[in-house]
């Protein structure tokens, strides 16, 4: 597919070696994706890293969740922590997709990392997937991961569906009264099924992911009909939350790629943060797209990365 946009150079050379994305066929595209993902694994450099396992007990009779926790070698407790959701259109995707980025932060910050290989719709529509995530939280925060944790210098972190999930996870564990979350750190989220902004309605054939993509994905997760209407909970689409809604969370770090259909949400759910009164800096990263964060040689990615790590090493202490 063509496309008309003054892309970053170094992004626009990759464009043509990104694959399309085609949810009408969902274990294909999951296939697809696993086998991308384990050919970058292949090469993945884990040195000063220990990397486990631990199960957290599911919610209220859901089953149990498994975790991939980083651990850095070496490093005495307690240490603060960074929990990585991943993301995939709530509909793809593991602790497999952000390995590599997983570390660079385990290393670079001296913190542990947890990411939950959390329930994926059609099969498991809201609320399995964010409640998978609160468990795996409240196992972090108690400390039973594994790791020895700061519990109050706890960040969540998320790309895409996985920032919306963590903006979810966050609103969630300030209405149950915990765990606490210090910060929270949202790559171009996905949070809200309405696709009512001008990005959502412009970029339709934009690399990665399009408004036609992001209606699939929201009838995954919500159910067939439920996007749009009245009957959407705050924590599936946290854009629905309001003001109101947002008062008393962390401080966020949010950033948005310019051409992506979910740009605009994002800028209006940092809007609405900083009109609640919560310390927010907000990124708009020119001549992207979303998913760009894939293309790890160029430049303007690095530079996410580098200020993905700077905020967090700001906001935990280290």
């Amino acid at each position: 597919m063509a496309h008309d946009y003054p892309f970053d150079s170094e992004l626009a050379a990759a464009v043509a070696l990104i694959p399309p994305v085609d949810l009408s066929d969902l274990a294909a595209a999951r296939a697809a994706q696993a086998r991308e993902v384990a050919g970058r694994l292949a090469a993945v450099d884990s040195a000063g890293v220990e990397v486990g396992q631990a199960v957290a007990p599911g919610r209220e009779g859901a089953p149990d969740v498994a975790l991939r926790t980083y651990r850095p070698l070496g490093a005495a407790g307690p240490l603060p922590a960074v929990y990585s959701i991943h993301g995939g259109g709530f509909m793809l995707g593991s602790p497999d997709v952000d390995h590599a980025f997983n570390l660079l932060l385990c290393r670079d910050l001296d913190a542990v990392v947890v990411s939950p290989d959390y329930r994926l719709a059609p099969e498991h529509p809201f609320p399995a997937g964010l409640e998978d995530c609160y468990a795996g939280l409240c196992l972090l925060a108690k400390g039973d991961a594994g790791p020895e944790v700061a519990a109050d210098r706890i960040a969540v972190l998320g790309d895409s569906s996985g920032a919306g999930m963590a903006t979810a996870l966050t609103m969630l564990a300030h209405a149950r009264g915990g765990p606490g979350i210090r910060f929270q750190v949202l790559f171009s989220p996905a949070l809200d099924d309405r696709l009512d902004t001008p990005s959502a309605r412009a970029f339709t054939d934009t690399p990665v992911w399009t408004r036609h993509l992001a209606r699939q994905s929201w009838e995954a997760y919500l159910g067939a009909g439920v996007p749009g209407t009245g009957d959407v909970s705050p924590y599936a689409a946290p854009a629905r939350a309001g003001v109101a809604g947002l008062r008393g969370l962390p401080p966020a770090y949010v950033a948005v790629m310019q051409f992506d259909p979910l740009r605009d949400e994002g800028i209006d759910y940092a809007r609405a943060l900083l009109a609640a009164g919560i310390p927010t800096e907000l990124h708009l990263f020119p001549g992207t797209f979303h998913g760009a964060v894939a293309v790890e040689y160029a430049g303007v990615v690095r530079r996410m990365g580098d200020e993905t790590v700077a905020v967090l090493r700001r906001a935990l202490g280290r």
